[in-house]
C-alpha cells in the first residue's frame, strides 16, 4: 500500500534538502577561492538551478513505492574550477565534494534535535504528531542524501572524493566510468531489488536492499539523537 501523504512529504523534503546540499558545495568552493559556482547561480535557492531530472525521478519513484517510501536521489553536480582553489586542485575539489554530505548530515542532526525538544514541550495530539512526522522525514531525507552521496559513482559526491584520492593514471581510468554512473545507480536501487524479489535467497543480502539500509541508517542516527523510535513516526498513515 502506498502512503501518498508520506510520499509527498518525502518529495517536498528532498527538494528542499537538495537545494541546501548543492548550495553547500557552492559555498565551500567560494570559501576556497573559486567563485565559478556562484557566477553560475549555484549559491541561490532557485530550485531549477540544482535539480537533476533523473535524480529527482529516482526520488519520486522511491517515495511512492509500496510499504515504505524512501527519499533518495541526487542533484545537479557543482563543478568547481580546481585551479582556482587556494588549497591546491585535488584538495580543493575533495573539500568541495565533502561539503554537501557533511552539510546534509548536520542538517539532519539539527532537525533531529528539534524533534527531541518539541517532543518534550508540545502536547500529544494529532497536529503535534504530524509536525514531528514531517520533521523526522526531513531529517531522514537529509541524512539519506549524505549517505547515498558517499557511493563512488558519478554524479554522486563519492565519485569526486575517490577521484581526487587516486593516482593520476588511475584517476583517468576511473573517469571513464562517469557516463555509466547514473545507469549503475538506477540498477542498484531498482534492478537489484527486483531481482531480489524473484530470488528469496538474495533478498536479504544488503546490496539487494540498499535503499532500505540507507534509510535504516538515517533512522538509527535520528534515534540516537532523539532517544526515540522515530521509525513509528516515519510510517504513520
Amino acid at each position: 500500500m502506498i502512503n501518498v501523504v508520506e510520499a509527498l512529504m518525502i518529495i517536498g523534503s528532498f527538494l528542499v534538502a537538495i537545494v541546501l546540499h548543492e548550495c553547500s558545495h557552492a559555498l565551500a568552493a567560494s570559501w576556497l577561492g573559486d567563485k565559478t559556482p556562484i557566477s553560475e547561480g549555484r549559491l541561490s535557492f532557485r530550485l531549477g538551478s540544482h535539480i537533476d531530472p533523473l535524480g529527482t525521478l529516482m526520488c519520486v519513484l522511491l517515495a511512492f513505492q509500496p510499504v515504505l517510501g524512501i527519499g533518495l536521489g541526487w542533484g545537479k553536480p557543482v563543478k568547481p574550477d580546481p585551479w582556482k582553489m587556494r588549497v591546491g586542485a585535488n584538495t580543493g575539489v575533495m573539500l568541495v565534494a565533502w561539503a554537501g554530505p557533511v552539510a546534509s548530515l548536520l542538517i539532519g542532526i539539527v532537525v533531529s534535535l528539534i524533534v527531541h525538544f518539541l517532543g518534550m514541550i508540545l502536547p500529544v495530539d494529532i497536529v503535534t504528531i504530524h509536525i514531528l512526522q514531517l520533521l523526522v522525514i526531513f531529517a531522514s531525507v537529509n541524512i539519506c542524501l549524505a549517505l547515498v552521496n558517499l557511493i563512488p559513482l558519478y554524479p554522486l559526491d563519492g565519485y569526486q572524493i575517490l577521484y581526487t584520492l587516486l593516482p593520476s593514471h588511475r584517476a583517468v581510468q576511473f573517469a571513464r566510468s562517469a557516463p555509466y554512473g547514473p545507469i549503475i545507480i538506477l540498477a542498484l536501487f531498482f534492478l537489484l531489488p527486483f531481482l531480489g524479489q524473484l530470488s528469496p535467497g538474495l533478498s536479504t543480502f544488503p546490496l539487494f536492499r540498499l535503499a532500505y539500509y540507507i534509510w535504516l541508517g538515517s533512522i538509527s542516527i535520528i534515534g540516537l539523537v532523539t532517544g526515540l523510535d522515530v521509525s513509528i513516526l516515519y510510517i504513520l498513515p
